[in-house]
């Protein structure tokens, strides 16, 4: 089974910039996504971005449309997630997660989840 470490996070002020990485233990081919997801404390897991391995194609939660693109480097198993002009609301632990194309922006739809790491937006 493929496992995914995450690394980037870490602590940053208030418009400031972070750029998350998702790191495939094996290759993915064809039709995979790679979704990213972030939970405060208190809160549901939460949708934040997606893309899909073969094509490129990307969709974004309108909380970080404009703010926060998805990329990925097939070469490298790796996907990335470049956050810009972040905000104290964006402070989560974030999560990579894989599934198949009928994985969209629920959790319940990925199969496989990193371990998460710390972001942290002072204001």
């Amino acid at each position: 089974q493929v496992q995914l470490v995450e690394s980037g996070g870490g602590l940053v002020q208030a418009g400031g910039s972070l750029r998350l990485s998702c790191a495939a233990s094996a290759r993915t081919f064809g039709a995979y996504v790679t979704g990213w997801f972030r939970q405060a404390p208190g809160k549901e897991r939460e949708f934040v971005a997606r893309i899909v391995w073969s094509s490129g194609i990307t969709y974004y939660a309108d909380s970080v449309k404009g703010r926060f693109t998805i990329s990925r480097d097939n070469a490298k198993n790796t996907v990335f997630l470049q956050m810009n002009r972040l905000k104290p609301e964006d402070t989560a632990v974030y999560y990579c997660a894989m599934g198949t194309l009928a994985a969209w922006t629920t959790p319940e739809g990925y199969d496989v989840w990193g371990q998460g790491t710390q972001v942290t937006v002072s204001s």
